[in-house]
């Protein structure tokens, strides 16, 4: 075998590389952060803000900027402001000396004022940040859009009323939920109350009733004693006529006995 059979071919080195280079992601791109519409009163100040993130640090000598003003989409593009090694302020014919630089590089802000804004300054504003090494240009839009009077303020008051009307109501409700359940609470005790009396009572005129019974049968003596022989009742001879004698008294008899020693007593 060769001794030089073992080394790798130049087509499978490049194949290797570009496989490597494949995996690593790409860099990050530049942010930049602008608002889309901007809202300006005719004859104020407005500040354009424009700020980005780069991963390397702003070095003044590599850093570029570029503001441009269109007047509508398709519109050609107009430079008003640049930076190169340090601001410079084209002074265009349409804003003249109204721009002013009011951000700073080194803190990834660019922003810039326009003063005393008229309606033709409307329209579209670009910023173009280049920050190498990084290899790509950042650019942010901004819509502005002039008026004539202030936009009205939003009337909170029909808001305040509908809240404060529907948590009055909440309350009420609320009060009105407490006040049926201690009610009904206290129906419940007071029923319970009375069933607890109502109980009481018959269990004492149940032994009301007992002793009655017990004293009237002391009252009315105890019942007469079998006969031997002879009329048991000699007493009621006289009184119910003649009536026959038996070994027993019969129930009427002894229903009329008991009446009689109750009348007596």
């Amino acid at each position: 075998m060769h001794r030089d059979a073992w080394l790798p071919r130049p087509a499978f080195s490049l194949t290797g590389l570009s496989l490597f280079f494949s995996l690593v992601p790409p860099a990050r791109s530049m942010e930049i952060t602008v608002p889309t519409t901007l809202n300006v009163l005719n004859g104020s100040d407005a500040r354009l803000p424009c700020t980005f993130n780069s991963c390397y640090t702003v070095n003044h000598k590599q850093f570029s900027l570029n503001w441009t003003y269109q007047e509508c989409s398709n519109c050609s593009e107009e430079m008003f402001l640049q930076f190169r090694m340090k601001i410079i302020n084209l002074k265009l014919e349409r804003f003249r000396d109204r721009v002013e630089f009011s951000g700073n590089p080194s803190k990834y802000d660019v922003s810039v004022t326009l003063r005393s804004v008229q309606l033709g300054d409307e329209g579209i504003y670009n910023c173009y940040i280049m920050n190498p090494p990084d290899r790509h240009r950042g650019h942010g839009k901004i819509y502005l859009q002039v008026l004539m009077e202030e936009p009205p303020e939003r009337d909170s008051t029909v808001a305040v009323i509908v809240g404060a009307s529907v948590g009055g109501f909440l309350a009420v409700v609320i009060l009105v939920l407490m006040v049926v359940k201690c009610v009904r609470r206290k129906k419940e005790q007071k029923l319970s109350t009375d069933d607890l009396k109502t109980e009481e009572e018959g269990k004492t005129d149940g032994e009301g009733n007992a002793d009655d019974g017990t004293n009237f049968y002391q009252q009315a003596g105890p019942l007469p004693a079998k006969p031997t022989s002879g009329c048991a009742f000699p007493s009621l001879r006289s009184r119910l006529g003649p009536v026959s004698c038996f070994s027993q008294p019969p129930l009427p008899l002894l229903l009329s006995w008991t009446s009689l020693s109750v009348s007596s007593s």
